[in-house]
This record gives structure tokens, C-alpha cells and sequence, in this order.
């Protein structure tokens, strides 16, 4: 496994790989990272991994600088699952000096995660479209956990032509449904007790669909009933969307994506889940 800190080092040990995976992070692994590393390695010839803490994707009153951070942990993680190239730049090497270009995706972008956190897609799409450029891989894996940013990943890889097929994969559960998530460290044993309640009304949403209810705002409010039962919750937003526009359901029709933010203590955590219909 190489370890990689410059662009002209990566691109240098690229070099040569026909068919290369990517999956890029911003550290603190866990198992559903390591999940993409298995993926691509099962389907590219040579995997690449980023590990970059991007700064342009954090609001100037998020967690930037508390987010959790463990490179050598990620490193010996890497090794272990196969990564064949680590790329772990500093910020000035992302953006040096006179750095003024950024990505913005309109409409998926104006919704949900963009509404509460503005910035944070351009912050987003601009450092993955870097990092597409700058890795040129065949294959990029992400998360379904984060629901909307590979929408908007795949929407910039369209628009903008990139010869990218951007894969994306199912969210790796806790057995007890809490979506595997960097911002769980942040939680306390009792915030951590009461944590599935989010899988909990994604769940009662998907059963109440799945029994033929359709009403976007019914299911949406099954869910808030159950968050707004927990006491250590705060609800910044319920939504039953369009799962390929993100605009929110009046009526479900075969498929509809089941999304929520959630306030617990001093950390947000977000999670979703696809609705899909049984009958044609």
C-alpha cells in the first residue's frame, strides 16, 4: 500500500492502472468504508482511497475542527482491507493559494441537507470533482447514508461529462439499525442508547408503505410522532421525496426516498431509507 501526500505522487503511482476504484473519505473509517474498499476491490483492477477532512463542506459553526481524526488507525485499517493508494493531502495542497473555483449543482441541491447547511454541496461537489480529476478513476463508491450527496455526485458526473460511474452502496447498520456513521463517536452512552429510534421510524415509514399506505405526509408524519417521543431528540427536518429530484411527495408512487435529520445533544445525524413498491 502507498501512501500518498502530493497530487504529482499520486498521479505518478496511478499511472499505468487501467481500471482503478476510488472511495474517497474524510477518515475516522469504519466498517461501512471498508465495505467500498471491498466493493472496488471486487470490481477494479487497483483500489484508491482519499482521506481528507474537507474544509469547504463545513459551515463556519459546524464541527470542523472536533471532527474525528485517527490517521494512523486509518491507515492500518486500509493496509489490512487491500487499499493499494492512500491519498492524504493537506488543505493547502487541495486548495493552494489564489484557489477561487468552486462547483455548484442548482435544484437536488436547494432541499433538505442544502437548506439547513448552505455551502456545504458546493463544498461537496467541488472537492469530489477535484478529486475525480485528480485520480481519474474508473469507478468512485459512496454511501446511501448520505442519501443526497450522491445524488448530487451523480448529477455533477452527468452534467459535466465525467467519465466516471459513480457506484453507490447500502448503508451499513449497527445490529441494532444506527446507521455507521464518523459523528457517532460523538455520542454519549445514553445518546447512544437511544440513537435507533432514527432507524425505528425510518422503519415504521417503510412498513406503513409497504401495508399500501401512499400518503407522502402520513408517512412523514409517522415518523416525526416516533422521534418527537424521545426526548433527546430534535428533528431539523422529515421528508418523503423523489429519490432522483429530492422534491417532496404528496402522493408515493413506486419509489420514494425516507429522510431525516436529527439533533441528539450536540450532534446531527442523518439516515434514509428507499421505499419501494412490491406491485408493478
Amino acid at each position: 500500500m502507498q501512501v500518498l501526500n502530493t497530487i504529482a505522487e499520486l498521479r505518478a503511482a496511478r499511472a499505468g492502472i487501467s481500471n482503478l476504484g476510488l472511495v474517497p473519505t474524510m477518515g475516522y473509517l469504519h466498517e461501512g468504508h471498508l465495505s467500498l474498499v471491498a466493493r472496488a476491490k471486487a470490481e477494479c483492477d487497483a483500489v484508491a482511497v482519499s482521506i481528507f477532512v474537507n474544509p469547504t463542506q463545513f459551515g463556519p459553526n459546524e464541527d470542523l475542527a472536533r471532527y474525528p481524526r485517527d490517521l494512523p488507525r486509518d491507515l492500518s485499517l486500509l493496509d489490512a482491507a487491500g487499499a493499494d493508494l492512500v491519498f492524504t493531502p493537506e488543505a493547502s495542497e487541495i486548495y493552494p493559494p489564489g484557489f477561487d473555483t468552486k462547483v455548484e449543482v442548482s435544484g437536488v441541491t436547494d432541499v433538505l441537507e442544502g437548506a439547513v447547511r448552505p455551502g456545504h454541496f458546493a463544498g461537496v461537489a467541488t472537492v469530489v470533482a477535484k478529486l475525480f480529476n485528480i485520480v481519474q478513476p474508473t469507478r468512485a463508491y459512496f454511501g446511501q447514508k448520505d442519501a443526497q450527496q450522491s445524488v448530487v455526485i451523480r448529477k455533477m458526473a452527468r452534467d459535466l461529462n465525467l467519465p466516471v460511474e459513480v457506484v453507490v452502496a447500502a448503508t451499513v447498520r449497527e445490529p441494532d439499525g444506527l446507521a455507521l456513521s464518523s459523528r457517532n463517536s460523538y455520542l454519549t452512552p445514553p445518546q447512544r442508547a437511544v440513537a435507533p429510534t432514527i432507524f425505528r421510524a425510518l422503519s415504521a415509514a417503510r412498513d406503513l408503505f409497504n401495508a399500501g399506505e401512499r400518503d407522502a405526509e402520513a408517512l412523514r408524519e409517522a415518523m416525526r410522532r416516533i422521534i418527537t417521543a424521545e426526548p433527546q431528540m430534535q428533528v431539523d427536518y422529515v421528508s418523503v421525496a423523489d429519490p432522483t429530484t429530492l422534491h417532496e411527495l404528496t402522493t408515493v408512487g413506486r419509489d420514494a426516498l425516507a429522510s431525516m435529520a436529527v439533533r441528539l445533544g450536540a450532534t446531527r445525524l442523518i439516515d434514509n431509507m428507499r421505499l419501494f413498491s412490491r406491485t408493478p
